[in-house]
């Protein structure tokens, strides 16, 4: 395992595309694969150096593995944990803390990116508020490697004695099988899940250890010829021939694959294998891409690489929270002024430590090198947050209302209390949530996603006061409306949406008629009007059907914004949002006030939300913040508007009026 200078310059090519894919730098949306490339060169380096290890002494010390990991990684790691966790105490809005407290947590012990999943994270979707520390992911799956990695290698080398390298070479075969075949079925499953989990990212890693099997073995044909003083045979100069093709075809396929991927690409997926089996090629094979590689410039970048991709994601989300989003070429300029701190952080942190000779002259000194830069990002992230979240109030906005006023924290939480209503993600069927008199033969049955759930406390409010039963048929993220969607957190068409929209009609179809059908729903899920005009139809065909009246709560405005977040941190003006892009089309309800739907009603309270026709809506009115998130108003705010929609409801003739 002698030194490449080329896969140092690879890794200026795997940071570069990283650092373009986040700037968001036309041409190249597939700049993400510079993560895989990452992953096969550990991959390779990692079991290169355990099988030099094997053939010296026909074993290696896990710990001084673990030292010598530590002092590479988790110094340069930890300051750049710190340093993100106070400029994020500094510019984010103070609600923000606890979570980008967890996420140093996870970050600082490595689990990132298991957080990340547990959160639906869609690492290729741009997201209003992502976490500074998204990237760390590709970090805990490293280190997670490296950590059953070393020990499986050491084990298996013990097992097979004189055969170790071959018996590591099977090993390694049926790892990297069986995580492909893993990331193959997750990706169908869940994008996000199978982008970020480290079971359908180990292939990757097992490419490059492959490749270390191979050019072992390449390296031991190598020296019995040179030992026997034989010259370059025929067949061996052809294969090296054939290499060099190899080894630009492979770089040909990592450069293409950061131009041709976007973020919709299926991903990891079959299609990760072109940047995998490209950086593999490259390699394993010299050819004058090495040459290239092996360069002054590529070879500066690449030493710069680590501390660079540390530094460049913390910068850019930072950046756009203080100043909003920016366009491309800001924050490739951003990209490009992160070089700074990560020099910096290069040249007195990581390098100093990990050619320290007194770090590494005994092994306990790199753990506890390591330990140290885990334990103080988790210590300051405990303290920063524990501080932000005092000061998360909203000024007051009227003496007189101070009593009725909600803080951010307090909103942030406001959930309706019919949450295990809100059937999951992948759920295809609703438990019997009943609500208010649940042995009346009349009901009314509240249905649709996430924006239907926020009524619940209104329509329980109507339902009790007549002595009747609340039914909640409701599922986040999926319209009411019969249209194809693609839901960002599985990465692919919301087919368990279409099983329980279809799931819901015949509940209600095969059961006793309800008094009335409450429906509501998002209407930003259709690409054009055509399409969700198409959906209702298909939809409101089948719910006309079960007979009793329908009435629709047209769609509330939508801030656009994380209303708490903002009022954390900022005066309830400065959380205004614009009117113009607030307030949508609604095709159903513009279609039922045309009266096209004969026997079918609308409730708006719109005006009250967004009163007047000024410029901008009230994120805090009469002293309540209105939204609990970027498009869902409050419970509490569900409970004033009660009267209103229970009102109208009346004026429509729809409910008996109760004094």
């Amino acid at each position: 395992m002698r030194f490449r200078p080329d896969i140092e310059g690879l890794r200026a090519v795997a940071v570069l595309g990283v650092l373009a894919f986040h700037a968001t730098v036309p041409g190249l949306t597939g700049g993400f694969a510079g993560v895989d490339v990452f992953f096969v060169i550990s991959g390779f380096l990692i079991t290169g150096l355990l099988l030099r290890d094997i053939a010296a002494h026909g074993r290696f010390s896990l710990v001084d593995f673990y030292a010598r990991r530590a002092r590479r990684l988790l110094p340069a790691a930890g300051i750049v944990l710190v340093a993100t966790a106070v400029a994020a105490w500094l510019v984010l809005p103070p609600l923000r803390a606890p979570d980008i407290a967890g996420d140093v947590i996870a970050s600082a012990l490595y689990l990132a990116n298991w957080r990340f999943v547990a959160a639906q994270t869609d690492y290729l979707a741009a997201e209003a508020d992502p976490s500074p520390l998204l990237h760390y992911w590709s970090l805990a799956v490293e280190e997670q490697f490296y950590l059953l990695w070393a020990p499986i290698v050491l084990f298996v080398a013990w097992a097979a004695r004189r055969g170790a390298a071959a018996a590591i070479g099977v090993v390694t075969v049926l790892m990297t099988g069986g995580s492909f075949a893993l990331s193959m079925t997750w990706t169908e499953i869940s994008e996000p899940l199978a982008y970020l989990a480290t079971p359908t990212r180990a292939w990757q890693f097992g490419a490059g250890a492959l490749a270390a099997v191979a050019a072992h073995y390449a390296a031991r044909r190598d020296s019995r010829t040179a030992q026997a003083g034989e010259g370059e045979s025929r067949t061996a100069r052809l294969w090296r021939q054939a290499g060099a093709v190899l080894g630009v075809a492979g770089a040909g396929a990592v450069v293409w694959s950061m131009v041709a991927f976007d973020a919709s690409t299926r991903y990891p997926g079959v299609a990760a294998l072109v940047p995998t089996l490209g950086t593999t090629a490259v390699i394993l094979f010299r050819s004058p891409v090495t040459a290239l590689l092996s360069s002054r410039v590529p070879r500066a970048v690449g030493r710069l690489s680590f501390s660079w991709y540390l530094w460049h994601w913390p910068v850019l989300v930072i950046t756009e929270a203080a100043a909003g989003p920016l366009a491309w070429g800001w924050r490739a300029a951003l990209m490009v002024a992160a070089a700074l701190p990560a020099w910096l952080t290069m040249k007195l942190v990581e390098n100093p430590v990990r050619f320290s000779s007194v770090v590494a002259e005994l092994p306990r000194r790199g753990l506890a090198v390591g330990s140290a830069a885990m334990t103080i990002p988790v210590a300051a992230a405990l303290l920063i947050s524990g501080g932000a979240v005092h000061s998360a109030t909203v000024p007051p906005v009227r003496a007189a209302v101070v009593e009725q006023r909600m803080d951010p924290a307090a909103a942030k939480v406001d959930f309706p209390p019919s949450q295990g209503c809100e059937v999951e993600l992948t759920a295809t069927t609703s438990p019997p949530c009943l609500f208010g008199n649940t042995a009346s033969k009349d009901r009314i049955v509240l249905i649709g996603d996430s924006h239907a759930g926020q009524w619940f406390s209104a329509a329980e409010r109507i339902a009790s006061r007549r002595g009747w039963a609340l039914e909640v048929l409701t599922k986040p993220g999926c319209p009411l409306a019969a249209i194809k969607v693609v839901d960002p957190r599985l990465g692919r068409e919301y087919r368990e949406c279409d099983s329980w929209r279809e799931y819901a009609f015949k509940r209600l179809a095969d059961g006793p008629a309800p008094r009335l059908i409450v429906m509501a729903s998002l209407n930003s899920y259709a690409p054009n009007a055509r399409t969700l005009k198409v959906g209702w139809e298909k939809s409101l065909a089948k719910l006309r059907a079960i007979g009793p009246p329908l009435v629709y709560v047209r769609t509330l405005p939508v801030p656009g914004l994380d209303v708490p977040l903002c009022l954390s941190g900022k005066s309830p003006d400065e959380c205004a949002f614009p009117r113009k892009e607030a307030l949508r089309p609604d095709v159903l309800a513009e279609e039922i006030a045309a009266r096209r739907w004969p026997g079918m009603s609308t409730v708006d309270v719109t005006p009250l939300l967004c009163p007047g026709d000024g410029e901008r809506c009230p994120a805090v009115l009469d002293g309540v913040v209105l939204y609990r998130d970027d498009a869902h108003i409050t419970d509490h705010l569900a409970e004033r508007l009660a009267p209103r929609v229970e009102r109208d409801l009346e004026d429509l003739d729809l409910i008996p009026t109760v004094l």
